[in-house]
């Protein structure tokens, strides 16, 4: 057969699929009106009060065999035999067989139940028993059409596989896909597991501004939007940091903030448009006191998410149980490149040993910058266990305190598991004077054609201008960290409603 008649042959055959898909979707569309006319319509009905969950009857068998229950959920397979059928039901704890006997429910409840599509939402009350070949079971004693299905589930045609479509269509990905319910059951966890351990340490959960007139804090294109009530151009918040900040001048000593933050650049497995994104500020401390922290957060979640504290990702196995490493970036930089950056002393140095080692650099790069670029070359996907990357170099910290015994650097440190940053923090610049020139630095940068650079925040240096106390702070990509907890590829897999091209372009 010639490619030009294979193709063909397939054209005809999703013609025809596409055929039976629309009489099937007809058929659906007719019970729903038949039921109508009956005055049985299922989207009349407002409520429906449940007893249990199906995991909950299977967990307590013991205690409610015999005993009267009603679940509700989406039937998910159907076998009629005659005068007695078997039906599987779906809800939010997993799924549970159910036996439909005409002589139980009445000969005209059961005679619409056949009719009944799989994809229906069904309300079911009768009695926990167990089937012959041993299956935990509910004997129908009454069975309540709650919603009409007039969709077909993908499993009626090779199932939910299509990535693309399992995005799009997550509510149809979440009623096929167990492990993908799973995955978000755990990220609420994730989000509860760290709120009580920063309640329990004193913390403050706050809210701060989306819509910003100046999106500070981080290094980042901000979504630029147009405010027509007061005739202003406005950014969403690429971070945090710049409101919290002012919290810790008025006082609030320990906060923090968990939401979504928006960077206008690419998308890949670990880059989303708008993400969540959690940072906490504590007075009296530095970037010491940040790192303590994050090493108890750490394994506090993981042990209440997952139960233990060695997580698997992959190939890899991080163990949160030992101490995690420190080491400086110009000390991971030699270890694994060779390169040692006490020795280099000048831009001019920098760039030859950059171009004998052929990393890239920008003419706009100073020394600091290329160290980093080393870091990105040669350093990142060795770190797998937990490691904090301290001391970076003043030009990619504006808002860090310079280390007092080498100004050069920063009191700033990256957390990295699996090659990934996690988290990024800092012993906070409160030196107003001191900003405002590292604001100007930025200026500069912008200046010269980077376009993630900050811009000066003249209310945030009036803010440190009152006094802010010496403070720790940190960022941590919620997105990455349940990715890990959860051991998800990519991070579209732990967003619910993840950003995609329409479809219209």
């Amino acid at each position: 057969m010639s490619q030009e008649q294979n193709n063909n042959q397939e054209k005809n055959n999703q013609k025809n699929q596409q055929q039976d898909v629309n009489q099937l979707l007809q058929v659906r569309r007719e019970k729903l009106a038949a039921l109508q006319e009956a005055g049985k319509d299922p989207f009349q009905i407002t409520k429906f009060d449940i007893t249990h969950h199906s995991q909950e009857i299977k967990d307590n068998f013991d205690e409610l065999e015999g005993k009267s229950v009603t679940i509700a959920g989406r039937m998910m397979f159907k076998r009629v035999m005659g005068k007695a059928s078997f039906c599987n039901v779906q809800d939010l704890k997993g799924n549970i067989q159910c036996y439909v006997a005409r002589d139980s429910i009445g000969e005209e409840p059961y005679a619409d139940f056949k009719k009944y599509d799989v994809g229906d939402i069904l309300g079911i009350s009768g009695e926990v028993f167990k089937t012959k070949t041993g299956e935990m079971s509910i004997h129908a004693s009454a069975v309540t059409l709650l919603s009409k299905s007039l969709q077909i589930l993908p499993e009626k045609f090779h199932g939910l596989t299509d990535t693309d479509t399992r995005y799009r269509q997550r509510y149809v990905d979440l009623i096929m896909n167990a492990e993908v319910k799973d995955t978000f059951i755990k990220r609420s966890k994730v989000l509860s597991s760290i709120r009580r351990y920063l309640d329990g340490q004193g913390f403050m959960e706050v809210e701060t501004p989306m819509l910003v007139s100046n999106a500070g804090g981080a290094s980042a294109r901000p979504f630029e939007t147009h405010f027509n009530a007061l005739d202003e151009d406005l950014k969403l918040r690429i971070s945090l940091e710049l409101y919290l900040k002012r919290l810790i001048v008025g006082g609030m000593e320990r906060v923090y903030e968990i939401g979504r933050v928006f960077r206008n650049e690419g998308l890949d497995t670990r880059h989303n448009p708008e993400f969540t994104l959690m940072e906490l500020y504590q007075a009296y401390t530095d970037y010491h006191g940040m790192m303590d922290l994050t090493e108890n957060l750490y394994r506090y979640v993981a042990k209440e998410v997952t139960g233990s504290e060695i997580l698997t990702y992959g190939e890899h196995q991080m163990d949160l149980s030992k101490p995690f490493e420190r080491i400086t970036m110009v000390d991971a930089v030699k270890k694994y490149s060779g390169v040692d950056f006490n020795e280099i002393h000048t831009l001019e140095e920098a760039r030859a040993i950059a171009k004998e080692k052929h990393v890239e650099f920008e003419e706009r790069h100073k020394k600091g910058d290329i160290l980093n670029l080393f870091f990105e070359e040669f350093v990142e996907e060795h770190l797998i266990q937990p490691t904090f990357v301290m001391d970076h170099p003043i030009e990619i910290s504006p808002l860090t305190k310079k280390k007092p015994e080498n100004p050069e650097y920063v009191e700033r440190f990256e957390f990295f598991m699996n090659g990934w940053e996690m988290a990024n923090a800092y012993s906070e610049l409160n030196d107003p004077i001191d900003q405002r020139e590292r604001f100007k630095a930025q200026e500069a940068m912008l200046a010269a054609g980077d376009d993630e650079a900050n811009t000066t925040d003249e209310d945030f240096l009036n803010a440190l201008s009152i006094g802010m106390p010496p403070t720790g702070g940190i960022g941590f990509g919620i997105d990455r960290m349940v990715m890990m907890m959860t051991n998800s590829p990519a991070i579209r897999d732990v967003l619910l409603f993840p950003t995609m091209k329409s479809l219209d372009k």
